[in-house]
């Protein structure tokens, strides 16, 4: 079957389509392949094989440098590359080829060089700005080529790989920033200062090579990916922050290669016997794999992720570490999932084109249309001799040939239809809006000294029209720091004191690592001996008297009710304690020690410091310290805990942790009371709500009830939940299933079903504690900003590295999930993505599905898990599952997004479902993901996208978005470096666009309209001369009153209405968001409103030509009768266009300031005084003058003071009779507001804004809102209405549905924090096994409740009165 033929309009924007889409960087970015597999030499030479027959080193064998340029220019590129980025503009490319027909002298109207040089002026300003971006660019790579790392240096050592040689900076070394050394430029660790010996030498980054030997200090980035060898930790553990990698806060371990351990310093380093190479695999994007081998002496060793530290990443807890360098530059992982510098252009620059080629085409008609009729008229009158037809005579004159001539002549005639200024003139504009952004105070942050900046200046109108925000979570969203808010114990809710500034605060910055605050204790004098571990210093003695909290009072989480509670059960006398009393000691005697938290000792000032993986547990135990239960440490399998009213420091034997991972969503221990009288054990548990529900013990329904409640509560605050529980162990029961667990833990199949069947029968019948929320603290105004933007019409993605609780978790404290929103949840696995996609678009948008059989088929062809409301240990809702106000919001993982970007089929599936939900959480996604997202939306639906990231994970995402913006945070400069604007905070970005971008894109889009408007109407005045003068393209009036009618006569008013028009004032907007949709929708640019105002010059031109005309010939406007000379009436004819184009410009214009006055004013003045002086000019002065004694006729006119106020006056009337009719008789949002805020210039127009509305129902008030003393309730209070504006009846959380599974819950807030499976637990759990293995089987003791009553930390007076009573 013959394939379809396209007809000839197809195939013309076919090609058009090809051309705008064409990438001018494609040119000169060399998409570099990811390197060859590598063997990296140390110590030894490279083999034969290495080298070519010249003894050159193989190109595959030569390793790309560490240089990272994120510029777009080289020296050797600038030029060309720049000239093809200006002539992407068509009409750039026009006056090109009318600047080459100057130099023939057939067409030369004025010198070559003048009719050239305007182009070249606005190719060298362009190029100037465009070189001044390229420069800050440069010094933002400057600074982070230019950091430091210390490389082995000295003796003998010598790096045999080869490296590619460095790129050549854009600017000479004069301009370049290298920074002076800022710590020594040697590290000699023995301290011996000779340069012959082995040393670390402080090197630039971007001269580290592969096969180089770092060292890392504690706190420093790593500048490539890097082999560790050693640590400074016991069993060569180090200790990486992985959120500028991944978005996840939490600490990840990682462990050295075991046959490289002895590489501890410069000397064993450097030493020739320690001979090795390490085979390794081509550098690839996967994030979380890596495959390579380390030979020593033949003996072969495998290298895994678990082995490497990657560039992005921070070494953390850990005082140094020495590694070999594997991968540098665009070969590191982080780099390879991030694109080139991209050349954006503007959407209205895009729109521009097919509008410059509508005028090409006017152009094109109207010189053919007078080639061809002056060809004619000439053949027609040549035979006649007609007078006017002179030089007939000539040889070389030909009336067919003439027209072809003529042709040329009238593009040359006609050619400022296409403004040539236009683009110098968009270029200033947006450089001085680029100067406004800057200047702004409201955007600038004080703290940090730092504004916001533009660094691409050609995209602020942009900023105007944006329809879907993607961003980062952590650091963008999130301060990167935990803080405990509230508490459910015993089913009682403690809500913390009205003081907000009393909660306590983990904050991980880049000076300090992500420790708890420093505890005081006073230790005995003959302090007990401390472990060698720089992690794991503990306090193994009693404490002389009762600790002193170095934190303030107003940093921690402080509760006046719970710190009476937490008194009178530790001074209780009772044997028999109250049950609140009794839930309280054992909630936070879990707190304290079901962890994985680590305790320094600081020897100088006595300090406790808590080192944790996780932020989350880190914030619970420095709580639990706050509140008199301070963990003291972990010395080998035995913890330490003081508890308040107490001076003894109570010893726990930790005898198993049942570590935490997204399967299992808890954690548990096992542990020993060991200075009790009894043996007994505890299993002390913590996890998310529905798991620990499940195991509860019978009798637990009326608290577990109220805990609901309160969880359901801190849930619809956007807080992260964790629910604790314990349980008495006997130890006969301990150890029958300590054997069982010892087995499933050797066993060889099925380990990991094994060992979690064990440790769910541990993990039954539980009591119920509590309930604990954190606040992963969001970045200041993050909800109401995110609010005001969806208010806007702006739709927001986030997509984040973290797993899916915290994104939700996030998607509720930021407004993007509200408490009556319907989550649907789509995971990789198992069940087929397509399968999923569709079940929910059946299940929740069956009016959008197609009906057609090929649907149905897809749908069917995966059933194995129907939809329906399962009856299981899950927390079900109602019958109103899917059926909420709140919309939906779509949660899919990256596993998910894996498969639904494997074809079109399925990213289009993907994309549909994703346009119904009200916003989009992408979890677990790689920065390459992250990029495909944005790019899914943007070429899929043609949408104006803009993300927003503040790590170097980001920088793909923020390249692939029209807008990208980059957040100055902890995370590097990397983001930054590669945005289009940078921002010190998220809360910035509602002023950037409800404001800049609004007026930015109202102004060019307006001020561009007008450029077009105002060069029809001389063209038109040009073209209705042809009737009168045989159509043979001569001008009308003088050639200087089109020479200067861009620069002099009516440039000044459209740049004015470019800077300085308002159409609203900056408070309304940002009171009213949904005015931006005026952006969204293109109201002040495309084609539509372009033919309107081509029209309107069409128009105008017309009436000013004829009536002018037809007043001057109807009689002579002379008083001695003779003729109007024909530069009497054009002089006319150009005055009263640039009288009517100026003040056309000026009434489009809303606000008239006084600089805009001044710009209208600017051409009108300047004209009229031009006209008088050259018109008094004798030949001799002005050769070329047509208006010489034009002054003595024109001004004694009375035609031509009456022409003037008539042209006025009718050109502008249809425009301003159809703004008077639409501003009185139907005004939209936009004029009525122009109104209000005349009328009423001080008022607050926010409760305009249907946001603001509220009838109280709307949503949870941001948590920043719920920390002020007139809204906090009681502390105590179980639940009060007041306290949340949410609806009356039984609180509910956001419903939550997974498609994988076919289950729906309620969700209530659970996420936590830690990493899965890492080195560091695999470590302690041998430890805890080998000791385990070595021990005796522990002795009988008392069981049930005698001994639960002996184990945890309850006041001594309970035990004494114990142990009497029972003698």
């Amino acid at each position: 079957m013959a394939k379809p033929t396209r007809s000839f309009p197809a195939n013309i924007g076919h090609w058009y389509d090809r051309l705008a889409s064409y990438n001018v960087a494609d040119l000169f970015t060399r998409k570099r392949a990811p390197g060859p597999p590598r063997t990296v030499y140390l110590n030894e030479p490279l083999p034969p094989s290495n080298f070519d027959r010249k003894g050159k080193i193989r190109r595959d064998h030569i390793f790309t440098s560490n240089q990272i340029i994120t510029s777009k220019y080289s020296l050797i590129t600038f030029l060309p590359r720049n000239l093809l980025e200006q002539f992407r503009r068509v009409a750039n490319v026009f006056f090109l080829g009318i600047a080459i027909l100057q130099f023939f002298h057939e067409f030369a109207t004025i010198s070559p060089g003048a009719a050239i040089l305007p182009l070249i002026v606005i190719l060298v300003i362009t190029a100037l700005k465009d070189g001044y971006e390229d420069f800050k660019r440069h010094q933002s790579d400057e600074e982070v080529n230019f950091s430091q790392v210390r490389v082995l240096s000295g003796g003998d050592w010598v790096n045999h790989n080869a490296t590619e040689a460095k790129s050549k900076s854009f600017f000479p070394p004069i301009f370049s920033r290298r920074p002076t050394h800022g710590s020594p430029e040697f590290d000699y660790e023995d301290h011996s200062n000779t340069p012959d010996k082995p040393h670390w030498k402080q090197t630039y980054w971007e001269d580290l090579r592969v096969g180089d030997i770092v060292k890392i200090m504690d706190n420093q980035p790593f500048p490539a990916d890097i082999v560790i060898c050693s640590t400074s930790e016991e069993e060569n553990v180090a200790f990486v922050e992985t959120k500028n990698l991944d978005g996840e806060t939490n600490l990840k371990s990682r462990r050295g290669v075991t046959a490289l351990a002895n590489l501890t310093d410069a000397q064993q380093c450097a030493d020739p016997k320690n001979q090795f190479h390490i085979d390794c695999e081509r550098p690839d994007t996967d994030m979380y794999r890596l495959n390579a081998a380390v030979t020593v002496n033949n003996d072969v060793s495998s290298i895994d992720l678990s082995h490497t530290l990657l560039r992005g990443t921070v070494l953390r807890n850990t005082d140094w570490v020495v590694g070999v360098v594997l991968f540098t530059g665009f070969d590191t992982k982080i780099l390879l999932n991030s694109g080139g510098t991209p050349s954006k252009r503007s959407k209205v620059e895009r729109q521009m084109n097919p509008q410059v080629f509508i005028n090409l085409a006017i152009l094109a008609v109207m010189a053919v249309v007078c080639a061809i009729v002056d060809s004619s008229l000439e053949k027609k009158f040549f035979p006649l001799d007609a007078p006017w037809l002179f030089s007939d005579d000539h040889s070389d004159d030909n009336p067919k040939i003439n027209g072809l001539i003529t042709l040329v002549f009238a593009f040359l005639t006609f050619q400022d239809i296409v403004p040539i200024s236009l683009y110098i003139s968009i270029e200033v504009v947006r450089t001085l809006q680029a100067a406004f952004i800057y200047f702004d105070a409201d955007i600038y942050y004080e703290k940090t000294k730092q504004a916001t900046i533009a660094r691409s200046w050609n995209l602020s109108d942009d900023l105007g029209q944006i329809e879907y925000i993607f961003s980062d979570k952590t650091g963008t969203l999130t301060q990167n720091s935990m803080v405990f808010r509230m508490c459910s114990i015993g089913g009682k809710a403690y809500r913390g004191n009205d003081r907000p500034e009393e909660l306590v605060e983990v904050k991980r910055d880049s000076k300090d690592p992500p420790t708890a605050q420093a505890v005081q204790v006073d230790l005995w004098a003959a302090e007990q001996h401390m472990s060698s571990s720089s992690r794991s210093q503990i306090v193994d003695t009693e404490l002389k008297k009762k600790a002193s909290l170095s934190i303030t009072e107003d940093t921690k989480f402080q509760d006046l009710n719970l710190l009476d509670d937490i008194e009178k059960a530790t001074n209780s006398n009772s044997p028999n304690p109250a049950l609140q009393d009794f839930s309280l000691i054992n909630f936070f005697t879990v707190l304290s020690l079901c962890h994985t938290v680590l305790a320094a000792i600081d020897p100088e000032t006595g300090a406790v410091h808590y080192k944790a993986q996780s932020p989350d547990e880190a914030a619970l135990v420095q709580t639990a310290a706050d509140l008199g239960y301070i963990f003291l440490g972990k010395d080998r399998d035995i913890l330490s805990l003081r508890s308040p009213g107490s001076t003894d420091v109570e010893k726990y034997e930790l005898l198993n942790i049942l570590e935490f991972t997204s399967a299992r969503k808890r954690m548990s221990v096992v542990v020993r009371r060991l200075d009790s009288p009894n043996d007994g054990l505890l299993l002390l548990t913590k996890g998310a709500d529905n798991v620990i529900f499940e195991r509860l013990r019978p009798g637990e329904e009326g608290l577990k009830a109220e805990t609901e409640r309160h969880l359901s509560e801190f849930a619809f605050s956007g807080l992260r939940t964790l629910t604790l529980g314990y349980r008495p162990i006997s130890v006969a029961e301990y150890e029958s299933w300590s054997a069982k667990y010892d087995e499933a833990n050797v066993s060889l199949e099925h380990r990991e079903d094994r060992i979690e069947a064990v440790s769910n029968e541990l993990e039954q019948n539980l009591c119920l504690l509590g309930a604990t929320a954190i606040e992963d603290r969001l970045q200041d105004g993050v909800p109401e900003t995110i609010a005001d933007l969806k208010t806007a019409g702006i739709k927001i993605w986030v997509a984040t590295g973290d797993k899916l609780e915290t994104a939700v978790a996030i998607g509720k404290s930021t407004n993007l999930i509200t408490p009556d929103s319907n989550i649907i949840v789509i995971r990789g696995g198992t069940r087929l993505v397509d399968a999923q996609i569709n079940n929910a678009l059946l299940q929740f948008f069956p009016e959008s599905t197609d009906e057609s059989s090929s649907l149905d088929h897809k749908v069917n062809e995966d059933r194995t898990i129907p939809l329906q409301r399962v009856t299981t240990g899950v927390s079900l809702v109602g019958a109103d599952n899917g059926d909420r106000p709140g919309g939906f919001v779509l949660v899919i993982d990256g596993a998910a997004l894996l498969q639904a970007f494997a074809n079109d089929e399925s990213k289009a599936l993907l994309l549909r479902l994703s346009v119904l939900c009200a916003g989009v959480i992408c979890c677990r996604v790689s920065p390459l993901q992250k990029a495909l997202v944005v790019r899914l939306v943007k070429d899929g639906l043609g949408a104006m996208t803009l993300a927003i990231g503040d790590g170097a994970n980001d920088v793909s995402m923020i390249q692939a978005a029209d807008v990208g913006v980059g957040i100055s945070g902890e995370e590097g400069l990397q983001a930054v470096n590669s945005s289009d604007y940078s921002i010190a905070q998220f809360r910035f970005l509602k002023k950037l666009l409800l404001v800049h971008g609004h007026w930015s894109y109202a102004r060019n889009g307006v001020m561009i309209l007008n450029f077009f408007y105002k060069n029809i109407v001389p063209t038109g005045v040009l073209w209705w001369f042809q009737i009168f003068d045989g159509w043979s393209a001569a001008y009308a009036f003088d050639y200087t009153y089109i020479l200067f009618w861009n620069s002099l006569w009516t440039v000044l008013p459209v740049i004015g209405i470019g800077l300085f028009d308002r159409f609203l004032d900056s408070h309304t907007l940002m009171a009213v968001p949904e005015l931006y949709r005026y952006g969204r929708e293109g109201t002040w640019f495309g084609i539509r409103i372009f033919t309107i105002y081509v029209l309107d010059g069409i128009v105008q031109s017309a009436v000013i030509y004829f009536l002018i005309q037809y007043t001057y010939f109807s009689s002579s406007a002379r008083p001695d009768g003779w003729d109007v000379g024909q530069f009497e009436f054009s002089t006319t004819m150009a005055i009263s266009s640039v009288l009517v184009v100026d003040l056309y410009t000026g009434f489009t214009a809303t606000v008239w300031t006084w600089w805009l006055t001044f710009a209208v004013a600017f051409g009108l003045v300047v004209q009229w005084c031009f006209t008088i002086i050259y018109s008094a000019l004798g030949p001799n002065a002005a050769p070329t003058s047509n208006l010489y004694g034009n002054d003595h006729f024109l001004f004694r006119s009375a035609y031509f003071w009456l022409s003037l106020p008539l042209t006025f006056f009718i050109a502008l009337a249809p425009r301003y009779l159809y703004k008077s009719w639409k501003f009185i008789y139907s005004p939209g949002d936009l004029e009525t507001f122009q109104l209000l805020q005349k009328k009423y210039p001080g008022r607050d127009l926010s409760s305009f804004s249907k946001a603001k509305q509220g009838d109280g129902a709307a949503g949870p008030p941001p948590i920043s809102k719920t920390r002020r003393r007139d809204s906090r309730a009681s502390s105590t209070m179980s639940l009060e209405p007041r306290r949340f504006g949410r609806p009356s009846g039984d609180i509910r959380s956001s419903n939550r549905t997974d498609m994988a599974t076919g289950l729906t819950s309620v969700d209530r807030g659970f996420d936590f924090a830690t990493e899965e499976n890492g080195v560091e637990m695999r470590r302690v759990q041998t430890n805890l096994s080998e000791r385990r293995m070595s021990k005796q089987h522990l002795p009988s003791g008392s069981k049930g409740k005698d001994a639960i009553k002996n184990v945890l930390s309850l006041p001594r007076s309970f035990l004494r009165r114990k142990v009497s009573s029972a003698s």
